[in-house]
């Protein structure tokens, strides 16, 4: 492997490596700040569900490897040149690595669109915006709010099933390991010491205890939204891998995979402090019905390649979810869409500035 490709490797190791900081925790986001669990146990199960979604994507990734590659958006003749591909790798990471530090939940697909403009436009002369509209804007502007409208449905009809099975729900408190009623407490739940207060669910729902099925419910819901992640975001990564010829699919899907993994694992914290009690106060169920409503979007829309964001999707269900109970944090929100707003151009002018560098 020549020099050239040695860098240009790097540079989408980069991508990945940020895209697992920012992204890889999104998808159990709602098991940590519902408290369903610690922060630890809520990475691990999003670390390995997303890999797992990772290597599925070498079955069902073949329109996502092929969309970003930037084929149809810039010129033929730019599509696997390695300076092409190593100025918009290092916008889309260096935009990524940015927000990430700045503890805000932004999406890589949003900043490899930019980087895709930036360097298109610097190295190419042009960029095809009826494409860049139809298969790249539309979908990022809907996802959101889509994920919005989905669960100010679904979490009153979730609510309205759970009366009807007459499950009840109590405050608890956490005294050695044991969930202990908050009103059954001397003075209730202020007067234990260093105790952790949460919502518990009471009944059975066909003869399970319903606090029990709702965790599992909520684990293989965050699941299956971090598999969906990786089934979705890993092939955007490794199409630039595969335009350069850098690697094969199936070398390339490993690689990624196993470094967003190494990714989450280190610096995933600060994105997870803002997803999980940063936008809204949850409980498990309103974590279930969020990470139900991103799940069903994001893999639907990778199985039709549509190049939606995770991030948006369940930014915009936790944004909808606040507004149905009351205790969305609107400044947090306003900070976080102001973030995605400038995504696309930070990451353009990034990538225009390395492709300038590189050209010359």
């Amino acid at each position: 492997m020549s020099m050239t490709l040695i860098l240009v490797l790097l540079a989408v190791l980069f991508v990945a490596y940020t895209n697992g900081a920012n992204d890889n925790f999104k998808g159990v986001a709602t098991l940590f700040g519902s408290g369903t669990t610690d922060y630890k146990r809520a990475l691990g199960w999003g670390t390995v569900t997303t890999l797992a979604g990772s290597i599925t994507a070498l079955f069902l990734s073949e329109q996502l490897v092929k969309t970003f590659t930037g084929a149809g958006l810039v010129p033929d003749t730019l599509v696997g040149s390695p300076r092409f591909v190593g100025a918009v790798a290092l916008g889309t990471a260096s935009t990524v690595f940015l927000a990430t530090q700045l503890s805000y939940p932004i999406s890589t697909t949003h900043a490899l669109t930019g980087s895709l403009i930036g360097a298109g436009l610097v190295m190419g002369g042009t960029v095809h915006f009826d494409v860049l509209g139809s298969k790249f804007f539309l979908p990022l502007l809907v996802s959101p709010l889509l994920g919005t409208a989905l669960i100010s449905i679904l979490y009153p009809l979730l609510r309205r099933l759970r009366l009807l099975l007459r499950v009840g729900r109590e405050s608890c408190v956490l005294v050695e390991e044991q969930w202990v009623s908050a009103s059954g407490t001397p003075g209730g739940a202020a007067s234990v010491a260093v105790a952790v207060q949460q919502e518990r669910y009471l009944g059975t729902v066909l003869a399970i205890p319903a606090q029990q099925a709702l965790d599992a419910a909520h684990y293989l819901s965050a699941g299956a939204v971090s598999f969906a992640r990786g089934l979705n975001d890993t092939p955007k990564i490794v199409a630039l891998l595969m335009a350069a010829q850098v690697l094969s699919l199936r070398s390339g899907v490993a690689l990624v995979g196993g470094v967003m993994a190494v990714g989450a694992i280190l610096s995933a914290r600060r994105v997870a402090e803002k997803m999980g009690k940063g936008i809204t106060e949850m409980n498990n169920g309103q974590g279930f019905a969020a990470n139900l409503v991103t799940s069903v979007l994001v893999l639907g829309a990778s199985r039709f390649g549509v190049p939606v964001s995770t991030t948006h999707v369940s930014c915009g269900a936790l944004f909808g979810l606040g507004a149905v109970t009351g205790q969305v944090r609107w400044k947090v929100v306003a900070s976080i869409v102001l973030a995605w707003v400038i995504t696309l151009p930070v990451a353009t002018v990034l990538s225009s500035a390395v492709a300038f560098v590189l050209t010359r």
